[in-house]
């Protein structure tokens, strides 16, 4: 495998990653919880889709104790019972206690996985353990089948079984995870797979920046061509049905993307421009160019050239889960709060988006506007030039 396929892979399996460092909004409206209301545990709770699942949470009557080691947010929830440990070694705050169901957003290394979910298999009647939708074979392999990936395709196999580099094998880690809940909870457990995670409060940037981008107007690069398929999750809609999960038990794996429907790079740029009142005008560049232009495109998530081996993450059937309770807000909604939230954040934190144009001279780090844009420009007239030769 070639170093730059590693780094795409690497970046674009890695997105639904739960670790993000930066603070949410305001709470989502709530619902009535299904049944009485439950005691949870939510491993990790104070990164991105923590904090919303805490909130939504609450919001439907549940009482709630998060476990991690107080480090990031610790200023969120200031009325909840907080305990404080390390997942790599310190479980005691855990132990000798009673929960309805934990919620594990932050388990990446098996070894952790199967400590806790070892420890709490008789504390607690159920287990959701958030994974991946890279923890197909085909991401690393290239053999995705016709049309959508379901649940029931070939998993990938962790090559150095006692590898715990999650840069290296972020998906296969992720399996062997899963693997390890379901020793713990045999028929007891829910395992969402979601893909590109966005919304307010992710630090990745990824989808961010395209909201940011538009909202700048002009002429702007768009990726590949209108019809190539993306697909994402707001993180408030992903804690919606993780909650939904567990309050009516359901024991199955589901792949947690979409929207329901087909949806293009071109709807999502063109819907983006009309929620926020843009009048950015799209160029649209090849993927071959963009490739040629050193473009990190897990760095410009959602989109996915159709053309690369991975184009399949861009392809994940969520048929079951959209059976079992999952929905999507309009996805206006999640651009126009995603830009209200960017929009809220420090200047030094905006001066440095992690996502966007991150190949050739930046170099794959954090850039501000203006130094997108230059990169912008730089490879739209490269780009216009072939086209007058």
């Amino acid at each position: 495998m070639t170093s730059n396929r590693r780094e795409f892979i690497k970046n674009a399996v890695a997105a639904g990653s739960a670790v993000a460092l930066s603070p949410v909004l305001s709470a989502i409206g709530g619902s009535p919880a299904a049944g009485k209301p439950l005691k949870l545990l939510i491993l990790g709770g104070s990164g991105f889709i923590g904090p919303h699942m805490v909130r939504q949470a609450l919001d439907r009557g549940h009482e709630v104790s998060i476990f991690n080691r107080g480090k990031t947010n610790p200023h969120l929830f200031p009325d909840i019972e907080k305990l404080v440990g390390d997942r790599g070694g310190d479980l005691e705050a855990l132990k000798g206690r009673q929960w309805d169901v934990v919620i594990d957003n932050s388990g990446y290394i098996p070894r952790h996985v199967r400590n806790s979910a070892q420890l709490l298999k008789d504390s607690a009647e159920h287990y959701l353990f958030t994974s991946t939708g890279g923890a197909y074979a085909a991401v690393y392999d290239g053999n995705w089948p016709e049309g959508y990936t379901d649940e029931d395709a070939p998993l990938s196999v962790l090559p150095e079984p006692e590898s715990e580099d999650i840069g290296e094998y972020y998906g296969q880690l992720k399996v062997v995870c899963e693997q390890e809940v379901q020793k713990a909870f045999p028929e007891r457990y829910t395992i969402t797979r979601p893909g590109l995670i966005v919304g307010p409060g992710d630090s990745t940037d990824r989808f961010t920046y395209y909201p940011a981008r538009v909202s700048q107007g002009g002429e702007m690069m768009a990726f590949g061509t209108p019809k190539d398929p993306v697909q994402y999750i707001d993180a408030r809609d992903l804690a919606k049905f993780c909650l939904h999960c567990v309050e009516n038990r359901q024991v199955d794996i589901y792949n947690s993307i979409g929207p329901e429907q087909v949806f293009t790079i071109g709807q999502m740029l063109n819907q983006i421009k009309a929620a926020i009142g843009a009048s950015t005008r799209f160029t649209w560049v090849p993927a071959a160019f963009l490739a040629e232009s050193e473009i990190a495109m897990g760095s410009v998530m959602p989109w996915i050239s159709p053309e690369s081996e991975i184009s399949g993450l861009a392809r994940l059937s969520s048929e079951r889960a959209f059976k079992n309770g999952l929905t999507f807000r309009p996805f206006a909604e999640t651009a126009s709060d995603t830009l209200e939230w960017w929009n809220s954040l420090p200047k030094d934190r905006r001066q440095g988006m992690r996502g966007g144009l991150r190949g050739g001279g930046l170099e794959f780090g954090p850039a501000s506007m203006e130094q997108q844009m230059a990169r912008e420009a730089e490879i739209l007239a490269a780009w216009q030039a072939t086209q007058t030769a």
